[in-house]
């Protein structure tokens, strides 16, 4: 048996991953990590990580393992929540969750778990991993989709490299989350009826928008509608319809004017549900460029409806925080200009502006778990792919390009957010992920 250390959150994840632990003959030490404490005063957050802490202590006296405790708050500060800061002001959406995991959780803790002479470092994720010995002889690691579909958190994950794969384990990842809470009731642990945590522990109870305003300045601008009739949506495919092979393989973008090009139109090329007929044929590069351009817009193309106090704060597809009302429908967030401080919106989950067919990764953006799966450029393959959490895995294909790669959905895609990681499965295998280019 192994020297296993686990991360005890103060949750029941990671209290029942202990106890799977020493149950399996494991020698384990807890390490419970204090990510936020703001001790310059310059930023406010409501993070009860004391709370935790207390939790932690009880769970580790019941399975009479040790506990240490180690303050990572100035590697959080300048690894997430700079970067984070940093993301907005660019006006992109970070995910702060991958971050941790990938900057923290499985880099500084791991470094400050082999101190404590651990084998292996644990965690209370819902994912899974196995290994396998590669085409050289070396292990490989793979990571898993957990065994619970409604709580599989290895899109968290998705960023983590062989070397950090290699010292983890996820007790909990083969396990249900109802037989996880059963287990910490049986075995009397403090933390078996306590409520999962919620959202980013640095931010607590405090609005976003209102934590970002402690180091983002507000910057009055204003809001502008764009009507579903928007001319420019006609000449890409409709929603629920996928690009048409023929419009892909000749080099005619979506986008492009079918009277002033000669390329057929959107609704010549394809009809609503549609998929392409012919997937034996790539896009041209023009085509998957033109594909995975967000939507571009200009003032002359809406109407002002309202104010703002800053387009930083704002994310594509957000629909509270805006205090416009009076519709039918509600509003939201189509695209946000930060240098020109405008704010786009639109009236209503099926508005055009809300859905894209295709996505773009930057070349230095694109990371594979298993380097033995990395696609050269010109390769494509099919997978299935996630642009946030807990989002249902939707068909796609990746392309790998000299300019980055692209993932062209069989279905448009509701709300491709700049600054949000794509990762693509094969089955159960997380095999790659990448931040979202714009």
């Amino acid at each position: 048996m192994a020297r296993v250390v686990i991360g005890l959150s103060g949750g029941v994840d990671s209290s029942v991953a202990a106890w799977l632990l020493k149950e399996q003959g494991h020698e384990v030490i807890g390490l419970f990590m204090v990510n936020w404490h703001d001790t310059t005063g310059t930023l406010e957050g409501d993070c009860p990580w004391h709370d935790d802490r207390v939790f932690a202590e009880l769970v580790a006296k019941r399975l009479d393992i040790p506990l240490h405790v180690v303050d990572l708050s100035a590697h959080y500060r300048t690894r997430v929540v700079d970067y984070m800061f940093a993301e907005y002001e660019r006006g992109r959406t970070p995910n702060p969750d991958v971050l941790c995991n990938r900057e923290i959780k499985f880099d500084v803790f791991l470094r400050e778990a082999l101190k404590l002479g651990a084998e292996f470092v644990a965690t209370g994720h819902y994912c899974r991993k196995t290994t396998t010995e590669g085409p050289d002889g070396l292990p490989v690691h793979h990571l898993l989709a957990g065994s619970d579909p409604n709580k599989d958190q290895s899109y968290f994950l998705c960023q983590l490299s062989q070397e950090q794969l290699r010292y983890a384990l996820f007790p909990v990842g083969g396990l249900l989350k109802p037989e996880v809470r059963r287990i910490a009731e049986e075995q009397h642990l403090a933390t078996a009826k306590r409520k999962d945590s919620q959202g980013i522990c640095f931010v607590g109870k405090v609005d976003l928008p209102v934590f970002l305003q402690q180091k983002l300045a507000a910057k009055p601008g204003n809001v502008h509608e764009i009507k579903a009739e928007w001319p420019k949506y006609a000449l890409r495919p409709a929603v629920g319809a996928a690009p048409a092979a023929e419009s892909l393989s000749s080099g005619c973008p979506p986008t492009a004017d079918s009277l002033s090009s000669g390329c057929p139109s959107a609704a010549e090329s394809t009809s609503a549900g549609a998929a392409p007929t012919d997937r034996s044929v790539a896009p041209t590069d023009a085509a998957l460029a033109a594909l995975a351009a967000p939507w571009r817009y200009t003032v002359r193309d809406g109407k002002k409806i309202g104010t703002h106090n800053g387009a930083h704060f704002y994310t594509i597809g957000q629909r509270k925080g805006l205090g416009i009302g009076g519709r039918k429908e509600s509003l939201f967030v189509l695209a946000t200009d930060i240098a020109e401080n405008v704010i786009y919106v639109g009236e209503g989950d099926a508005h055009p502006g809300l859905w894209r067919p295709a996505l773009r990764i930057a070349p230095g953006e694109i990371h594979w778990i298993d380097p033995h799966r990395r696609l050269a450029i010109g390769e494509s393959r099919r997978f299935r792919v996630r642009i946030r959490y807990r989002q249902p895995l939707q068909d796609a294909t990746l392309f790998v390009r000299a300019d980055g790669a692209y993932l062209l959905f069989d279905q448009p895609q509701r709300g491709i957010t700049p600054g949000q990681f794509a990762a693509w499965y094969d089955g159960d295998e997380l095999v790659g992920s990448g931040v979202i280019a714009e």
